[in-house]
């Protein structure tokens, strides 16, 4: 069977993408800092018939997410799909363009591009022997068109996502795909009263699209 690992596994987004690909016929690695609410995860999945496991690691610590990922590449036999997707949450103070700091924007290029660059540097090697994977990667649609409320957030997904269209450009003709979804609505209820929302289930077939039939494309925004 093969294997999609989804790094910053949670509750909607992670584990909708989980269902998607699970009732595809794939295993579910989940890596996420919290053991165990990746543990709660893994038990609902299994419990609707999906094969599914836990890694815990947190991607500021680059040494255990390398590890947590080529574990799970031992215990399914390989990683054929890569999805990156965490969430800094509260340990994140927003702040606007002006007020920005060289510090206020370090957290997130770590979480964001550099957790980003450790889990691809942990799976493309068997990929690229393979000739064949997919390497999917998440941000807020302010990558694309930035909003000064969280400029230094907007900036580091900025970052990540021009690493992602460069990485996709590189690997043209290798059968490896690379490709940034950024989302452009709220997950689950709006952020603030009136913003887009959508379902995390009607987000997460644009990542199997990416993975199947949507190969050649660098970049997905969804919206509403």
């Amino acid at each position: 069977m093969p294997t999609i690992a989804i790094v910053g596994a949670g509750p909607q987004l992670g584990l909708a993408i989980a269902r998607t690909y699970g009732t595809h016929g794939y295993n579910v690695a989940l890596t996420a800092r919290n053991r165990a609410r990746l543990e709660d995860l893994v038990g609902e999945l299994t419990a609707e018939g999906i094969s599914a496991d836990a890694f815990p690691a947190d991607v500021l610590d680059r040494a255990a997410l390398t590890q947590a990922l080529k574990d799970a590449a031992a215990h399914f036999g390989g990683i054929d799909v890569l999805e990156y997707s965490p969430v800094a949450g509260l340990q994140t103070v927003m702040t606007t363009p002006a007020a920005t700091e060289p510090a206020d924007v370090q957290h997130e290029m770590d979480f964001q591009l550099y957790g980003a660059i450790a889990a691809t540097r942990a799976v493309l090697p068997a990929m690229r022997e393979a000739g064949a994977g997919t390497l999917l990667f998440t941000t807020g649609a302010g990558s694309v068109d930035p909003v000064p409320q969280v400029a230094n957030v907007n900036a580091a997904a900025a970052a990540l996502r021009n690493w992602v269209i460069n990485l996709h450009k590189e690997l043209d003709g290798t059968g490896v795909q690379a490709a940034h979804v950024a989302i452009d609505v709220s997950i689950g209820t709006p952020a603030i009263p009136g913003f887009p929302a959508a379902q995390p289930e009607e987000i997460s077939p644009v990542y199997w699209d990416l993975h199947t039939t949507k190969r050649d494309e660098a970049e997905l925004v969804f919206s509403l």
